[in-house]
């Protein structure tokens, strides 16, 4: 007995000058390297990401061939004359940019400045879920500690993710500048399609680093992916202020060159022609990726630098409840967009004294769009509406992800396991992001609805448009209902709601303008219910797309309870 507790106790002198010996030539081999096996370990994402990367980068080089080619087809140059005043309207500058070369307008002028922006963030975009992908979420997992059983540095990982994120915007920029080249747009010379493609591509890499430095605050990949997603809808909205004050006249044009987005956007390819802007985006780099690389060196693996606060030592009641489980993992990004939403929505609504007096001095065609002179205020308050539903959309579809992160992280089974039922499940989490809908854009109706009457002084403003916001909701609801079909139905597809999404968007901001048909137009579900108090809701659309957000929901429920769990 005793013999077997000294061999299972002490360790073989053999054996630990083997370890001993195995440890140094590690040491003295690769321990020195923070960044060895940077070549092996971009080559395994890009083998990871073969499918991926390719379709990220030829969507977004074939949405923009289709805005150049269909505006090239679509408008003369009396259409295109007629533009400039929308392309002037301070909303329009909120929503796309400064318009520069608006006075003398051309078809290259009119597509960068009124579609780059949109290129921007799906790069942007790209970015942030690429990062995220092949940092924080290989963490929170436990692959990256396999990663690092082997001969991998300490920053490998990081800078690896960034190099195959900045090498994907590199690639899909320069593929936007040639798609654009040589489009029926006819755009001349290629100096500045390539200068549109760079500003398009500097955005994707300020993000990506963003992100490298996001990915270390917190320990959760949705939190990281969160926090970026924060700091891309910050960047549009202070471009967005900025530019609209641009293009009224005001004086706040200056917040433009505080974006990341302005600063792509004053680089005004085929008018200015300028390529200093973009040092602004390298600098912002050069700061951005030494500082992740600081915040990973003082964090351990899988940890963040924002300590995880320790939970109750008992759950609450309302954890025994698929619906309160659900409400507990969706809660802290419902708090943040509710804060965003509803800081947005009252600074938007504080312009609407400014597009009210300014009136007299707007083209006639602007105040077609707007509902005349006389409802000019009920046109802007309206066009908001629309504005924010497409916010929202955007928050349920990344909410519906949720669904599948939280089942390719393992963590649906352990749920399943107890007797709540598939069908339960996924209903509960669609309840609390359906809810969380509405309250989002009941949210943005107040806000708009207190910063428009307070800019104005009319209070009777508040209850229409509240109004006008909540009756958006059935069109958000439609677009999460597709999102639970793929979802429960093709889980790997459901990130095709984002390409009906952006269809739709683009048809509801721009269709009107491009005199498209009306059976074109009604393929959006964002054109259907009216833009109160501007104009009329209609009843039929709201109950219409409420049953088809309906239908896709059973059918998503159907689906995810006839299918293997997917894992990986």
């Amino acid at each position: 007995m005793t013999l077997l507790a000294r061999t299972a106790g002490a360790p073989n002198r053999n054996d630990a000058r083997l370890n001993r010996s195995g440890r140094g030539r590690h040491s003295e081999d690769h321990g020195s390297s923070e960044v060895a096996g940077l070549w092996t370990l971009l080559r395994l994402m890009g083998r990871r990401d073969r499918w991926r990367a390719p379709i990220w980068i030829l969507s977004l080089a074939a949405l923009n061939a289709y805005f150049a080619n269909a505006i090239a087809v679509v408008m003369d140059e009396g259409t295109l004359a007629s533009m400039v005043v929308f392309a002037k309207n301070p909303v329009m500058g909120l929503i796309t940019g400064p318009g520069y070369g608006m006075d003398e307008i051309t078809i290259p002028r009119f597509v960068v400045g009124m579609y780059g922006v949109f290129l921007m963030l799906g790069a942007a975009l790209m970015s942030i879920t690429t990062m995220t992908r092949h940092t924080r979420a290989e963490e929170q997992t436990g692959r990256a500690e396999l990663l690092r059983a082997n001969v991998v540095g300490r920053h490998t990982q990081l800078l690896a993710a960034l190099g195959l994120t900045v090498v994907m915007n590199l690639v899909a920029g320069f593929l936007m500048s040639l798609t654009f080249f040589f489009s029926e747009a006819k755009p001349d010379p290629f100096s500045s399609a390539l200068l549109f493609g760079a500003s398009i591509a500097a955005a994707g890499c300020v993000f990506a680093a963003i992100t490298g430095v996001t990915v270390q605050l917190s320990s959760f990949s949705r939190a990281a992916s969160g926090i970026a997603g924060a700091v891309l809808a910050a960047a549009f909205v202070v471009r967005g202020l900025g530019d609209m004050s641009a293009v009224s006249g005001g004086d706040l044009k200056w917040l433009s060159w505080l974006s990341p987005l302005g600063w792509s956007q004053q680089t005004a390819p085929y008018t200015l022609d300028r390529w200093m802007p973009l040092l602004l985006s390298v600098a912002a780099i050069v700061v951005l990726v030494p500082v992740s690389v600081l915040l990973q060196s003082r964090r351990d693996l899988s940890a963040g630098i924002f300590a995880d606060r320790l939970g109750r030592a008992h759950a609450s009641s309302a954890l025994s409840t698929s619906t309160g489980l659900a409400l507990r993992l969706q809660r802290s990004s419902l708090v943040w967009w509710s804060i965003g939403v509803f800081a947005m929505a009252l600074i938007f609504g504080s312009f609407t004294g400014v597009m009210r007096d300014g009136a007299a001095g707007m083209p006639p065609e602007i105040l077609d769009l707007m509902g005349g002179s006389s409802g000019i205020v009920d046109g802007y308050i309206g066009y908001m509406a629309l504005y924010f539903a497409m916010i929202v959309a955007a928050y349920a579809i990344i909410a519906a992800s949720g669904l599948r992160a939280e089942e390719s992280g393992l963590r649906t089974e352990p749920v399943l396991a107890t007797p709540v039922g598939r069908g339960r499940w996924v209903l509960s989490w669609m309840s609390v992001t359906l809810l969380g809908s509405l309250w989002l854009l009941a949210l943005a109706g107040l806000g708009e609805g207190l910063g428009a009457a307070a800019s104005t002084g009319g209070w009777s403003l508040l209850g229409p448009t509240i109004l006008g916001h909540i009756a958006q909701t059935a069109s958000v609801w439609a677009l999460l209902g597709l999102a639970l079909a793929l979802y429960g139905c093709a889980p790997r597809l459901q990130g095709l709601t984002w390409i009906v999404f952006a269809c739709s968007a683009g048809l509801a901001l721009f269709g009107q303008m491009m005199d498209l048909d009306e059976a074109v137009l009604d393929t959006s579900v964002f054109v259907h219910i009216g833009q109160y108090p501007a104009q009329d809701l209609s009843p039929e659309a709201v109950v219409a797309l409420v049953a088809i957000a309906a239908v896709l929901v059973i059918l998503g429920v159907l689906g995810f309870r006839r299918r293997d769990l997917v894992t990986v």
